[in-house]
């Protein structure tokens, strides 16, 4: 069944003209943050099972001044950024091979698809062993994480390019590298920019993954230092931090495709 590049072309959805939508996000923090406090305070928990939000608050600051927080948070960000692009390269490459060759995808699908049925949990601690305790490890946790999700999309999006526009490609005596940077790389990227964005946030579930094997320093780290000396307000933080890292991530990934798609908004004529 042909692909019609102007279907896939979705209507650009005005967001100005709903002025309420803007207030969605705080209003749903600030009653979550209220119906946190109202149990923190009124539940009978003690701090060391669930501290409010005004103590957190101020573990927070302390973590902060103290540097704590931010070396902690650069290490676990640095392992996530390099897991990701590492993940992403491999699965890219990988993909394209595959949407290319059905010998090779006969060949490899088997393993890669038997690959997602081990949890990463459990082979992360064979990672550190045969890797070290190190940063390569956690980077490479990460990569493994990250790697099936967007093989998948590329491999789907490579193949989603209308088969009557590579006949036309073709007609016009238009060489391989010719065909991919024009035709095929901007079909397939919708569909490997959302890969990309289900990658950038489990980026960061490898590299916590990682740092709970072993470590000693990372967010990971941090929770688990945490855990052990009762101060659930410092895993909170780390939590928060891990939560703020992954939506940073999820959004620039969206401000990276809001870019590159800006093509799909324009009129067509």
């Amino acid at each position: 069944m042909e692909i019609s590049l102007n279907r896939s072309v979705k209507p650009v959805v005005n967001r100005r003209a709903d002025p309420g939508r803007r207030w969605l996000l705080p209003v749903s923090a600030l009653v979550a943050l209220g119906v946190w406090e109202a149990v923190a305070r009124w539940g009978g928990y003690p701090e060391f099972i669930l501290p409010g939000p005004e103590m957190v608050a101020r573990r927070f600051v302390v973590a902060v001044a103290s540097g704590e927080l931010p070396r902690n948070a650069g290490i676990t960000l640095l392992e996530v950024t390099l897991g990701l692009l590492m993940g992403v390269v491999l699965a890219t490459l990988l993909g394209y091979g595959l949407s290319k060759s059905c010998l090779l995808e006969r060949l490899l699908s088997p393993y890669l698809v038997a690959s997602q049925a081990i949890p990463i949990v459990a082979i992360a601690p064979l990672l550190v062993i045969w890797f070290g305790p190190g940063m390569f490890s956690k980077i490479l946790i990460c990569a493994l994480i990250v790697f099936f999700p967007v093989l998948v999309n590329t491999v789907v999006g490579m193949r989603a390019v209308p088969e009557n526009l590579r006949d036309l490609m073709r007609s016009l005596r238009a060489t391989p590298l010719q065909t991919l940077r024009y035709l095929e790389i901007p079909a397939a990227l919708p569909v490997f920019l959302a890969g990309l964005r289900v990658g950038a946030t489990l980026s960061v579930i490898g590299a916590v993954v990682g740092e709970f094997v072993g470590a000693d320093r990372g967010l990971g780290f941090l929770i688990t230092a945490g855990r052990g000396q009762y101060d659930t307000a410092l895993v909170f933080v780390a939590v928060f931090s891990l939560v703020s890292m992954a939506l940073g991530l999820y959004g620039l990934v969206l401000l990276l495709e809001k870019r590159l798609l800006a093509w799909q908004s324009r009129p067509q004529g």
